[in-house]
């Protein structure tokens, strides 16, 4: 007898296989894994994986969607839902996130094209998230977005990648719940308040660049981010 299956039981079934990569990849490496190893982690049949994904490397590329989507999806919440309710439900799903960290963790430092390819998402949907919150009012305008979201994608991926760092200096042998909470205010207060309390180390910086000689960025005239022309009179 053919065992049909019901279109909610397909879905179980590739979210299941799909969770087991997750884990199988951020334990072992993706290169390490197996179809056969993610198959008997999910209960399945080889046959039955490459069924849903056709073969590795795209299930690969369903856990990257899925991971990314599940971190910068919740800051989505931010923007259309209650503030400390969408920070209450990140803190009650820790546990639930730990394996994947490990995912990012581990497909991001591996020296290979799919580790830029995440990154490339990551770095994509934070510019989009940039775009949301400037044009929301929730985020100032910065002087340059892309760079902006270089390097808010830069930082919130290092604490993945040196998690045991991390998880040292806050005197734990795992990040958890506890380490998390302790850190989110610290966190929240510096990206809400910056840290220098004038703009002297700006203005210094500005008055630097004004005076160092080099080609324009050809940005436009009025673009702040315009490099200036190099002083008068200089060897160019």
């Amino acid at each position: 007898m053919l065992n049909v299956r019901s279109a909610s039981d397909d879905r179980t079934t590739r979210a299941r296989i799909r969770d087991a990569a997750v884990r199988l990849f951020g334990r072992d490496g993706f290169a390490a894994t197996s179809v056969r190893a993610i198959a008997a982690e999910a209960g399945v049949s080889p046959a039955l994986v490459l069924h849903h994904f056709e073969s590795k490397e795209g299930l690969r590329r369903a856990c990257d969607g899925f991971v990314v989507e599940e971190f910068l999806g919740r800051k989505e919440e931010l923007l259309h839902s209650d503030t400390a309710g969408a920070i209450a439900r990140w803190f009650g799903d820790t546990e639930r996130f730990a394996p994947l960290i490990d995912y990012l963790a581990r497909m991001l430092t591996a020296p290979s094209e799919s580790a830029d390819e995440l990154f490339d998402k990551l770095l994509g949907l934070t510019r989009s998230m940039v775009d949301e919150q400037v044009e929301a009012g929730i985020m100032r305008e910065p002087l340059d977005r892309d760079v902006i979201a270089l390097f808010l994608t830069l930082y919130g991926v290092a604490p993945l990648v040196m998690q045991r760092q991390l998880a040292r200096a806050f005197d734990v042998s795992r990040l958890d719940g506890a380490a998390l909470r302790r850190a989110t205010l610290p966190i929240l207060d510096l990206y809400t308040h910056g840290l220098y309390t004038d703009d002297r180390y700006l203005d210094g910086a500005r008055d630097a660049l004004q005076r160092t000689s080099g080609p324009r960025s050809d940005k436009g005239e009025n673009d702040p981010n315009q490099d200036p022309d190099p002083p008068a009179g200089a060897a160019v």
